[in-house]
Formats: C-alpha cells, structure tokens, sequence
C-alpha cells in the first residue's frame, strides 16, 4: 500500500524502520504532475532497489521571479496513481515551510557547471536545484537516485555535487522519454497550444537530424548548429533561447566532434520554455 507521508520526521521514522531491516532504497526526486517520463525513472527504481520513495515538491528557490512557479501544474491525486501504477512504495510530498522554515540561510551551490546552458539563461536556477536535491539526499539517504537525462545539465549537475561532497548515493541517468511524434515528455506540454505543440515538433526532428549527421562523419559542430537552427526557425511560433554542443562530462564547448557530446538546446513557444538534447559518442 502507497504511502504518502508530509514531514521529515515521519519520513525519517518510516525510513530508520526500513534501513534497520537492511532494505535498499531508491529515490526519484521530483515536482509532481508526474507523467510516463516520471514513471519511467520510478520503475527503474522498483526493479533495482527494495524500497522507492517518490519525492513531490515544486520547489520554489529554482524559479526565477518571472517565471512559472505559481502556475506551474500540480495534482497529486494523479501523482498518487502514477506513483503507485509504476512501483513506488512511498511518497513524500512536504509543503515550501516545511523545507524551508522561516530563518531558513543555507545553500548548495557547485560552480562552473551551472554558468552555462540552461544556469546562463536562469541564473539562481541549479542553486534551488542542487539545495533541494540535497536536502532530499540527507532526509532520505538513499542508496540510489534517479534523474531523467532530459535535463542532462541537471543530472551532470548533481552528479558532480555528490562527488564533491562525498555523498553516499549512486546517480542513475535515465533515457528521455517520447511522444510517439518525437516530442520530449515534459510537465510543461501541458501550456502548449495545439499550434505550439506541432511547432515544438521542430526540437526532436532537428536533434534526429543532427545525430544523423554525425553518424554520416560530420566533425564540425557549427555546421550542426547551423542546421539545427534551420530547422527550428522554420517554426514562427519557435523563440530559441540557446543551441549548444558541449562536452557531456564538463560541458564546455568543443570545436570537435569527439568522444561524448551533448547537444542541448532550449526553446520558447509562446510563454512555455522546453529543453531537449541528444547525447552523441564518437
């Protein structure tokens, strides 16, 4: 039976049960409105660990002050059912007071990584994101956690936070999940309009494209970028934010195709800002 717990000292109880009865936990942290990319990373979690915790909290420090935090979508009646659809165990769904009680000081912040891509265009974004996920890691010590590769900055992110602070919890990437048209699976499709839906079209069909074309021997990333941005802009309701090809571990530009490339991009139709990427290994 799905439980669903409120406060980090019921989740702390529920869980010094658990560990003292050796079990392995998993935890997918997330922001709820869960769709099949959530419940993706929650059953790769029910098939490796013995206990998954499913993590719902919209978090307020990784949103800029004009962005869509107050609208962002929320149902946990639908996250409940995903939740429990797809194997998980426990959700631990707190309120913004009980993360961040009054008097709140403390942050995480790992540097570089999050200057570029998506941190240049949100500044403040992955400090909200690497504070909570940490808090998350301390309240429930997992022995695995799960990101989607969507966000692949996130996930680089993360994982160089737990290195560097010696964190006792294995980040497990997870492959972005599709729409059968190609479309990345996000909580934000929600605000597309039916024209803005098709147009979005444009990220994963350029993304293909690309990969097609280093798959044939092109090196030059340029090139690449040029014809991803060919295609995007063949979209007038497409506003695009940034096309970058970086190194996947560092996520510094290359001016080679070499080794394991990430080839992200971010995208505005209308008010709704989507991200994809392809990962690329040569």
């Amino acid at each position: 039976m799905l439980k669903t717990i409120t406060n980090i000292k019921d989740i702390k109880d529920e869980l010094k049960q658990l560990k003292f009865s050796n079990k392995i936990i998993g935890l997918v942290p997330t922001m709820g409105f869960l769709h099949e990319g959530h419940a993706s990373l929650i059953k790769t979690s029910a098939c490796q660990n013995d206990i998954t915790i499913v993590s719902i909290f919209v978090n307020p420090i990784q949103f800029g002050p004009n962005e869509d935090y107050n609208i962002y979508p929320r149902d946990l009646q639908r996250d409940i059912t995903v939740s429990q659809n797809a194997g998980a165990d426990i959700i631990f769904n707190p309120s913004a007071n009980e993360m961040y009680p009054e008097g709140y000081k403390t942050y995480v912040e790992v540097k570089e990584l999050t200057e570029v891509l998506c941190g240049r265009s949100r500044p403040g974004h992955f400090k909200g994101v690497t504070t909570v996920v940490s808090k998350l890691l301390n309240i429930v010590q997992p022995d695995r956690v799960y990101f989607g590769l969507k966000d692949a900055q996130q996930y680089v992110v993360i994982k160089k936070m737990v290195e560097d602070l010696n964190m006792n919890v294995k980040v497990v990437p997870c492959p972005i999940v599709r729409d059968i048209d190609g479309l990345a699976i996000s909580s934000r499709n929600i605000f597309l309009s039916s024209d803005e839906r098709k147009a979005a079209l444009s990220l994963s069909k350029s993304l293909f494209e690309a990969e097609k074309m280093i798959k044939s021997g092109e090196k030059d990333p340029e090139k690449i970028i040029k014809k991803i941005k060919d295609i995007i802009s063949q979209e007038k309701l497409a506003n695009i934010d940034y096309i970058e090809i970086v190194n996947f571990d560092t996520l510094k530009t290359v001016d080679k195709i070499r080794g394991k490339v990430l080839i992200a991009l971010a995208v505005k139709f209308g008010n709704t800002r989507l991200i994809d990427n392809i990962i690329v290994e040569v």
